[in-house]
């Protein structure tokens, strides 16, 4: 990557940690469950914490993964009841050698891409606080490896969110590059093409996103590492952090002397690199965290 002045690598440094902060095994917790109602009881004292963390945090940047979705009815795929994980033979749609050997395997991934729920899905309170970050001043990046556009719906300017595995929302051809909307496809296919080739020129088409055996694009992980190295908080949210280039965004945020607050309901695999872990529903964690936070300066 490019590190030259001018290429926006030579970003300001953000602020140290403070000499008092402790690292993260100085604050894990579980959730506790109560008997009462089953509601998840957050633990007061580590929020506390976190709250004044984001109440400082001028450059924050969120980094999401797809359990941040599953709110809105979007199932992840590698969890308990994930897409993979209930039908392994899923995992072949995401795969770009199959996708371009097997026609008939691009036939049910069109089918599949019609009855996605993100359609119709809308912004859960994990969104819907993110969104409320950067209205604060205090968010300035959302990386998310997600592709159902929520939190565009969720209200984030379309600049700031650096999808850094694509969209489903639209549309590329593999031969020529094109790209368009999603929705001009799909009245294709409701109208009887199984399999629409490009208009442009006969080739392959596919929705706009990163599949297994496919690159990110080099600008838009560019884009990502340059807001993880700018950050003086990062969040990753909803994310097992299992999945590279992406998950080495909390190292370099850490290495660059931004905190790392972890929130997601499980482990995961860089739990010992924060400074906070959040374990618990990430509906309740985010609005807790953005609740009566004024305006950033």
């Amino acid at each position: 990557l490019d590190r030259s002045p001018g290429s926006g690598w030579d970003l300001p440094s953000p602020p140290r940690r403070d000499a008092d902060d402790g690292r993260a095994r100085s604050f894990q917790h579980e959730s506790r469950v109560t008997a009462a109602d089953g509601a998840t009881e957050l633990d007061l004292t580590l929020l506390a914490r976190v709250r004044e963390w984001v109440g400082r945090s001028r450059r924050m940047v969120a980094l999401t993964g797809a359990s941040i979705s599953t709110d809105s009815g979007i199932p992840d795929f590698r969890g308990p009841q994930g897409v993979w994980t209930r039908d392994p033979k899923a995992e072949r749609l995401s795969d770009i050698r199959y996708y371009v050997a097997d026609p008939e395997l691009r036939r049910l991934a069109w089918q599949s891409r019609l009855a996605h729920p993100a359609w119709t899905a809308k912004p859960g309170a994990g969104h819907r606080a993110l969104a409320e970050l950067e209205r604060q001043g205090r968010l300035h990046a959302v990386v998310t490896q997600n592709i159902d556009g929520l939190h565009q719906k969720a209200g984030h300017a379309p600049d700031r969110v650096i999808e850094v595995h694509g969209t489903m929302l639209f549309v590329a051809c593999l031969s020529c590059g094109w790209r368009g909307p999603m929705q001009a496809i799909a009245a294709r296919l409701r109208a009887g093409e199984a399999d629409p080739p490009c208009e442009a020129c006969g080739g392959i088409l596919k929705s706009d996103t990163i599949s297994f055996g496919q690159s990110l694009k080099p600008e838009v992980l560019d884009r990502a590492m340059r807001a993880a190295k700018a950050c003086d908080l990062l969040l990753a949210i909803g994310t097992t952090l299992r999945v590279h280039p992406v998950a080495g965004l909390v190292p370099i945020a850490r290495d660059s002397g931004a905190r790392v607050v972890i929130v997601n309901g499980e482990p995961t695999a860089l739990d010992t690199l924060a400074d906070a872990l959040l374990r618990g529903p990430i509906g309740q964690w985010l609005p807790a965290l953005v609740e009566s936070q004024p305006p950033a300066d």
